[in-house]
């Protein structure tokens, strides 16, 4: 059995207004890609920083790729210097780890062509579309090649056309180094989308209420959103989110 690269195990965080995650368990294998789907408030973005090391939980065991560049966290908002040029803001993470300047612009300019956005190395993030800023985001990201990639809804403010158009991106970019991913949203089909395996989380405090996995190739074929396994996986997660919905009301 391969040993998970990260792990939660029967995590619980509790905060000052009460419990808001757990007990929650996950274990992330080498290059999967899991969703975490669920209501506002459940815990998914407390899941995600526990494994980013963002913070730590009160009771459980959290296991992580922890050295240096290991795991990337890409959120809801870009979180960009706004002073800073694009270039400057996808060699950020290479600059902190004490990569050499000239390297490390080399390495974000080809992070910023691998995400599609050749030619805007010298934009501020006032200048970018959201799209763009969000691509941006993604390549300082992927800039350090991390074994963990942690997406915190991060097509939520952006239109349709946006968001299938990076999910469509992020298959392709997890195709060329196979980083294991957890992708967070509260959209059910875009869940089932990105991942081989949809876990689906209760009202907080979060515990897995169920999980649906879905074997099928990455990036995925055309028309998939419309293919019968798609349509399937699609209602097994929300009939198993109904129900957890349900219990808790």
């Amino acid at each position: 059995m391969t040993e998970p690269i990260a792990a939660l195990e029967a995590v619980e965080v509790d905060y000052v207004r009460g419990p808001a995650l757990g007990p929650f368990s996950l274990a992330l294998e080498p290059g999967e890609i899991v969703a975490l789907v669920g209501p506002s408030g459940c815990g998914k973005s407390t899941a995600l920083r526990l494994l980013a090391g963002l913070e730590a939980p009160t009771r459980g065991v959290v296991r992580r790729a922890s050295a240096r560049g290991e795991t990337a966290v890409v959120f809801q908002a870009p979180t960009l210097m706004p002073w800073a040029t694009a270039l400057d803001n996808a060699a950020l993470p290479l600059e902190l780890a004490g990569v050499a300047r000239s390297e490390a612009r080399q390495r974000a300019a080809e992070a910023l062509a691998r995400v599609k956005l050749p030619g805007v190395d010298d934009a501020k993030p006032a200048q970018l579309s959201g799209g763009m800023a969000m691509r941006v985001s993604l390549a300082r990201a992927l800039v350090t090649d991390p074994r963990v990639l942690l997406l915190d809804e991060p097509f939520a403010a952006l239109d349709e056309i946006t968001r299938r158009s990076l999910a469509e991106d992020v298959h392709r970019l997890w195709a060329q180094s196979r980083p294991a991913i957890v992708f967070v949203t509260h959209n059910v089909e875009e869940a089932v989308y990105m991942a081989s395996r949809t876990i689906v989380m209760s009202p907080g405090p979060g515990r897995a209420a169920g999980e649906t996995r879905l074997d099928a190739p990455f990036p995925r074929p055309e028309g998939f959103r419309t293919s019968p396994a798609f349509r399937e996986a699609a209602e097994a997660v929300s009939v198993t989110l109904g129900r957890a919905m349900a219990a808790t009301a």
